[in-house]
C-alpha cells in the first residue's frame, strides 16, 4: 500500500486572513442592519459574542480532530465559517448560508482543491445536525461536538450569570442558574461520541458542579435543597 498524500495544508498566514475576514464579516453584518442586526438585543449574539464563540470552537474542534483522526485542516476551517452567517440568517437557515459564504471565500481568495472545499463545505452545512453523530462523518462530529463543548463549562456557567443580570434577576438564584448549566451539560453530553470530547466534557461539568458546591457554601441563604448533586 502506498503512503496517503494529504491533498490540502492550510498555512498560518492563510488561516489569519479567514479569521480575519469572518471577524469583519460578522461586524458588517451586525452594522448593515437598520435595527443594529439580528438578535443583537441579546448582548451574547453580538459580533464580538459569535466572534469568540467561532474561536473557542475552531481550538476545541481541531484538538478533537487531532485526538480523533479526523482531518485538521477541513476540520478548522469548517469550525471557523460555521457560524459566520448567525447574525445575518435565520437560524433554521444559518447553516447552509455559511457554506455558501465559505465556498465563495474559499474558491476566490485561495487555490485549495476542490475536493478540500466540497469537504469544508459540506461540514459547515451540516453542523446543526441533530440526529445521531455516528450518522455524520468524523470531521462533521468533531465540529458538532465543539459546538456542544463551547456552552458546557466556565463559559456556559459565564453566560447564564450574564443572562441573570440581563434579565434582573437577583444573585441568590444563581445557585438555581448554574445548575441549569449543569442539566444542560449533561443533556448534550449524551450526544457525543468520540472519546476526546467524552473527557473534554466531564471536566468542564466537573468544574461547574465545584463551582456551584462553592457558591452555595459561601452564600448559606441561597436555597438549594431541591437541586441534586
Amino acid at each position: 500500500m502506498g503512503v496517503e498524500i494529504k491533498e490540502s495544508s492550510v498555512s498560518d498566514e492563510e488561516f489569519g486572513e479567514m479569521k480575519r475576514f469572518v471577524r469583519d464579516y460578522l461586524s458588517a453584518s451586525v452594522e448593515n442592519e437598520d435595527d443594529g442586526g439580528r438578535m443583537r438585543w441579546y448582548p451574547w449574539h453580538s459580533s464580538e459574542y459569535r466572534f469568540n464563540h467561532i474561536l473557542n470552537v475552531v481550538e476545541l474542534a481541531s484538538d478533537i480532530a487531532r485526538r480523533e483522526g479526523a482531518d485538521v485542516d477541513v476540520v478548522r476551517v469548517a469550525a471557523l465559517f460555521h457560524d459566520i452567517s448567525k447574525l445575518e440568517a435565520e437560524q433554521e437557515v444559518h447553516a447552509e448560508e455559511g457554506a455558501r459564504v465559505a465556498r465563495e471565500y474559499l474558491e476566490a481568495r485561495a487555490e485549495f482543491p476542490q475536493s478540500f472545499v466540497e469537504q469544508v463545505c459540506d461540514v459547515v452545512s451540516t453542523h446543526s445536525y441533530q440526529g445521531p453523530l455516528t450518522d455524520v462523518s468524523l470531521e462533521t462530529r468533531c465540529l458538532i461536538e465543539a459546538d456542544i463543548l463551547d456552552k458546557v463549562g466556565a463559559n456556559g456557567t459565564a453566560l447564564m450569570l450574564l443572562r441573570m443580570g440581563y434579565e434582573a434577576r437577583t444573585h441568590m438564584e444563581a445557585s438555581e442558574m448554574v445548575e441549569r448549566v449543569l442539566e444542560r451539560g449533561r443533556d448534550a453530553t449524551d450526544r457525543i461520541e468520540s472519546d476526546a470530547a467524552e473527557s473534554i466534557a466531564h471536566q468542564r461539568l466537573k468544574r461547574v458542579k465545584w463551582f456551584r458546591e462553592w457558591l452555595e457554601q459561601e452564600v448559606p441563604g441561597m436555597d438549594h435543597e431541591e437541586f441534586g448533586a
